[in-house]
């Protein structure tokens, strides 16, 4: 089953998300059935605060970490399992900004297939993902590209996943 969490920051999908995983891995702690594919870089005092607060969040609950801040298509995870990817929105970031002149469609098309091959791979997969969508503003147009690779990638991912939930304040609601 393929599920994705989307959220704005701070809404709480990453707890929900962690939560959903063990659920679908039937409560286990045993750390050879649930993989947490961690893509944030550690740059900077923010990042690094964000993913200690991370990985104390999920201390205890039996998860393998992988850091893959790209190519999540070669992360090495065998048949069967239960992964978490955590967060659409930096990976995307990496693939497009870590690559001198990559082109955007490139990326939509490896990021897609590389969460086919995971989700292929195995039991169960969910994929937390951010909604940056609805502020209103008007970026640059290096980050209102980014933007809309993000939307088009989130998209993809509702069109093959079991289910959609949007978390709002700690709140889930199916939207799919």
């Amino acid at each position: 089953m393929m599920v994705t969490v989307i959220g704005e920051s701070g809404s709480g999908k990453s707890e929900y998300a962690e939560n959903l995983i063990m659920e679908l891995a039937g409560g286990s702690t045993n750390s050879e059935k649930m993989y947490y594919i961690a893509t944030m870089k550690p740059f900077g005092k923010a990042a690094m605060e964000r993913i200690k607060r991370h990985l104390e969040l999920r201390k205890g609950k039996g998860f393998t970490t992988i850091e893959c801040y790209k190519n999540i298509e070669n992360c090495g995870l065998k048949k069967g399992g239960n992964v978490l990817l955590e967060c659409m929105s930096n990976l995307i970031a990496n693939e497009l900004f870590d690559n001198n002149n990559i082109d955007k469609e490139d990326v939509y098309y490896k990021v897609c297939s590389g969460i086919d091959k995971l989700n292929d791979t195995v039991a169960n997969l969910v994929v937390v993902t951010n909604d940056v969508f609805e502020d209103g503003i008007i970026y640059d147009k290096e980050t209102m590209e980014y933007i809309e690779l993000l939307g088009r990638v989130n998209r993809y991912l509702a069109g093959i996943s079991s289910k959609v939930i949007e978390v709002i304040y700690s709140c889930p609601l199916t939207i799919s």
